[in-house]
């Protein structure tokens, strides 16, 4: 369904778009029960008013200081792993095609380390996390790049170099001393405990910034997803379109794992599962960002309520769906 606006004109999927306002209610429902229930329980009708400083101070507190930030950097961080998933999957063509596979999320795990080893405070961890991602992006460009960067090289070189550096985050681990070991393993679980609005904010310019970019890119991608040779007929610029694609998905990546940590299997379930949803012959970048949000913050909010009063580390909690996520793929893709 094509709609004219002005001079522009927008294709619209009927059923794309139901999914994203049912995403977005979903989303609104798990985050009113994050904020609203808990240890102390914050009636749904307190929640605005906590937020606008017109609550109690206790509500106040529970609210705009310790929960909301969390919920925030939830959305957030889930909203561009599921796009950088998104981005990765559509250029190489393959489903397992996430920057958890492909090296970036290990790489930003290695920066992670090594800034706490250093001794380096939570921003030092976040800025080695986002500049491992980055270095290990270019390295596996570089490598795979033979007069362009095709998919399965991409897939392959990345393959080999996340091998590499989850050795490397081992060794690192096991020369560390004890505090620092400790620190470094409850980092590279993935959680988004204690997380302040300093957090949330990195990720939301991010968004702010890229997201635009994703919108952009999203039709001389699905070009790219029939073949270079057919992306080039109809016009399309195939190694720059390329090029800033894995720029903007690497830094969403990057943004996202320093904020929360190495979150995995949000990035590789997020887009297929918004694509089997909507039933798009493609990777859909605003339902994989709406499903990832959904995915994180639900996640979160289960890791929070499933064993109260302990609570479980949302990265813990990732791994279990996606592993279980990614046996179904694969036993599906075998028939």
């Amino acid at each position: 369904m094509n709609v004219r606006v002005g001079p522009f004109s927008v294709r619209l999927a009927p059923r794309a778009l139901v999914v994203g306002v049912c995403l977005i209610l979903v989303g609104f429902g798990v985050t009113v029960a994050a904020l609203s229930t808990g240890e102390l329980a914050v009636p749904a009708a307190d929640i605005v008013k906590a937020l606008f400083g017109e609550g109690t101070p206790v509500a106040e507190l529970i609210v705009s200081k310790l929960r909301a930030p969390r919920v925030v950097t939830g959305l957030l961080v889930g909203a561009a792993f599921g796009l950088s998933g998104a981005i990765f999957q559509s250029l190489t063509r393959n489903p397992l095609g996430s920057p958890d596979f492909i090296g970036f999320t290990a790489g930003a795990s290695t920066g992670g380390i090594l800034a706490v080893i250093a001794g380096g405070s939570a921003m030092s961890i976040a800025g080695g996390a986002l500049a491992g991602c980055v270095l290990t992006a270019a390295l596996v460009y570089g490598l795979a790049f033979r007069g362009g960067v095709q998919g399965y090289r991409l897939v392959l070189v990345g393959i080999g170099a996340n091998a590499l550096l989850l050795a490397v985050n081992s060794y690192l681990l096991t020369r560390a001393n004890i505090n620092d070991a400790a620190t470094a393993g409850a980092w590279l679980t993935g959680s988004l405990g204690g997380r302040g609005w300093e957090h949330a904010r990195p990720v939301g310019l991010a968004l702010a910034v890229l997201a635009p970019v994703c919108v952009a890119l999203s039709r001389p991608m699905r070009m790219l997803e029939m073949g270079d040779d057919a992306a080039k007929a109809m016009g399309i610029r195939v190694e720059p379109v390329r090029a800033v694609a894995i720029a903007a998905g690497v830094l969403l990546s990057g943004v996202a794992t320093a904020a929360a940590g190495p979150v995995i299997f949000v990035a590789l379930a997020a887009p297929q599962l918004a694509r089997r949803i909507t039933r798009s012959p493609g990777v859909t970048m605003g339902a994989s960002a709406l499903m990832g949000a959904v995915l994180l913050t639900g996640a979160d909010l289960a890791a929070q309520r499933l064993l109260a009063p302990t609570q479980l580390p949302v990265g813990v909690l990732t791994a279990a769906i996606g592993g279980t996520y990614l046996a179904l793929l694969l036993r599906k893709d075998r028939h």
